[in-house]
Parts: structure tokens; sequence; C-alpha cells
């Protein structure tokens, strides 16, 4: 089932404004908060869609990233696309200030609001490289990575936070021209999460951590480019006490392949013939992605022919077909000829079947270049 627009779910336009859409979330999370709409899941379902819609477009790369790619952007790390929405934890810890005083300055489940309930402190997030090779880029892949997380440690106990009373924030009063003004602040005892440690085993470290290794899986959609990167909730550092886990952020990486040049969707093939093998005519076995194409070359092919074969590049992100795999044909001259080979081709240098007669089919080299990218 595919998923609905991110700016149809907020209503808005796509030339929105960065306060329109706040704005708009606004209005949509406190229209199907759960606190008002006690018990129906439905409302739930809506309440956590709006933020995954607000999380992108109110991030300027991950709007880009969406305008240019939709939702096929985010697939495969775990995250929008993914096939889960984000948690109440992930939604209240990252945007719980801007429902403001709507429902008294409280979350949903005591998480998330300005003053009323405990604050919960999101993990760092951890980020890798995985190198793809052409040919997994084109299918998709699932890739096995192992990397090292900070977990809570086994045995750590925590106690409330006494500077904050577990709060996560401390008031502070400054006077002003204006009068006594009062602003909040993320406790620097316990780090915003409202608890410290009470006690922990030797092999933990201040917070309450260690480091563990964990195998975790890549599900990386056909058609990704170099440079993009993916995301597996929950995958990053954990957080002390209660906190959120954060989140594993995946660089893709494209390998250089032997044979074929990317450009986009499409592939480019550079193939070598002789001067008999154009002559003549000959098949050819070219080098695709999924596995090798035998083609057909007529006899008289000319150096410089572009064949496109369809359907045979790179899967759009957007589901919108393949692109294609242009073979060049360039044919070879060569360097050293014996002496019957010198003999012919200079009893062929008068010969009129050897003199070029360029036909208007025959397109120069600039005209061709037009035609790749028009």
């Amino acid at each position: 089932m595919s998923k609905k627009d991110f700016y149809e779910i907020l209503g808005v336009s796509k030339n929105a404004s960065p306060e329109e859409i706040k704005k708009a979330y606004r209005k949509k999370a406190i229209e199907f908060h759960p606190d008002k709409n006690p018990g129906n899941k439905e409302a739930e379902e809506n309440f956590k869609t709006a933020a995954e819609a607000y999380e992108v477009l109110s991030d300027a790369d991950k709007k880009a990233k969406y305008d240019q790619y939709g939702h096929a952007a985010f697939d495969g790390g775990g995250g929008y696309g993914g096939g889960h929405h984000m948690n109440m934890d992930d939604i209240f810890s990252q945007f719980g200030d801007i429902f403001g005083g709507a429902f008294g300055g409280g979350g949903f489940g005591g998480f998330g609001g300005n003053s009323g309930g405990q604050r919960r402190v999101k993990g760092s997030n951890l980020r890798i490289k995985v190198k793809l090779t052409l040919e997994e880029i084109a299918n998709g892949v699932e890739k096995k990575v192992k990397v090292k997380r900070k977990v809570q440690a086994t045995g750590v106990k925590y106690k409330t936070c006494s500077t904050c009373n577990g709060q996560g924030q401390v008031l502070r009063v400054t006077n002003t021209i204006l009068g006594r003004m009062q602003s909040a602040t993320t406790c620097h005892v316990c780090g915003g999460s409202g608890q410290t440690i009470e006690s922990k085993p030797n092999n933990a470290d201040a917070h309450g951590m260690i480091l563990e290794d964990e195998t975790v899986s890549i599900k990386i959609p056909a058609g990704v480019v170099d440079g993009m990167q993916l995301k597996v909730s929950g995958k990053g550092n954990d957080a002390p006490g209660n906190g959120i886990p954060g989140d594993l952020i995946v660089a893709i990486e494209e390998l250089e392949h032997e044979f074929l040049k990317r450009e986009g969707e499409n592939l480019h093939h550079d193939l070598y013939i002789s001067f008999a093998e154009a002559a003549l005519g000959v098949s050819k076995d070219i080098e695709a992605v999924n596995g090798k194409v035998r083609i057909k070359l007529e006899n008289g092919i000319q150096s410089g022919k572009i064949l496109r074969l369809k359907g045979k590049g790179i899967p759009s992100l957007n589901s919108y077909g393949n692109g294609d795999l242009l073979v060049h044909i360039n044919v070879w001259t060569p360097k050293n000829l014996s002496k019957e080979q010198r003999e012919f081709f200079e009893k062929s240098l008068n010969d009129e079947n050897f003199i070029p007669h360029p036909e208007k089919g025959d397109k120069s080299f600039f005209e061709k270049v037009k035609d790749m990218f028009s």
C-alpha cells in the first residue's frame, strides 16, 4: 500500500514556509493528540503520521531529498517507508515543545511537555558507511553490519536527579528591564534525563553504559545513489535511564564498476571491436547489472555508434521503471601490421569501398552527445 504524501498529510503546499509547516503540524498534532482522543487507535495513527511528515518537512536536507525522491528516499533503513511509524517517545522527545500549553504542558503518558512530566532523552546517533557494487544498487540488497553500540549495563541503577527533581530541566529567573523573566534550561547534572547513577558495575562508564557489538540488518532499496543516507531507527547509542535509543545513520558509497559507468539511472559501456568485426558484423556479450546480454552488430557498423538497450540500466527510486544501457561502439585501429596486412591496406587506399561516405543518418559526435542528454 502506497504512503500518503507528506504535504497532503499536513495540508500544506510544497512552497510552504517553515513557519507554515510548523503551524500546520501543531494543528494536526492537537487535533489527533492521544489525550484528546483516548482509546482512539485511528487518531493515534494520524498523530504518528503527522509527526513523520513534520520530521521530514521541517528538516531542510530531508525535505530536499523527499522533494526529489519521495518516500523512496528513506526506504530500507527502518525509517519512513521502512515499514513502521515513529513511536510516542520519539514524538514527544523531539516535538513536545510544539504542543505548547494545549494540554497543560504535559505530553502523552507523562512525556514530552514543557513542564508536566519527565523528559525522555534520546541517545546519540551512530554513523557508518556501506560500500555497494553496481549490481547491489541495481537489484537492492540486505546488508548485515556489525556496529559498536553503547547500551545500559546489566545491574546499573538510577535515581531521580535531585537537582531538577526528575524533570530534566531547571528553571532560571533573571531580572531584566521588562521585569523578572523565567526560562527553562537542560539540567547540567543529569543532562536532561532526569536521572543520575545510584550504582553501576565496574565495567560501565560514568553514565552506566558499556560498549557491545551488535549485528544490524539493513534493507537497501534498488536505485540508491552515492552519498545518500538511510536511517535505522533505534540502533544508535542507548540513553541513560529511561531514555530513547538514537538512530543508526547509513551513508551509501558506490563502488566503481570494471566495465560500466553510471549516469543517473542510465549505464554506459564502451565496446571495442576490430576492423574485421565491424566490416563483417558480429555478436557480442555485453556486461550488464543482471548478467550478460548478447547483442548483434550489423556488418558495416561505424565507430561512435551508440546502441541503446532499453530497461537494462538502474531502477528509479520512485519506481518509475529502469534506465537504459548505452553501448558505445569503438572500432579498434591496429598499431602494428604485418607485411601482408600493410600491403592489403595500401591497395585499399584508393578503393572506392574504403573511402568514407557518411550518410544523413550517420550523426556527428556532437549530435550524439546532444541526443544522449536530451
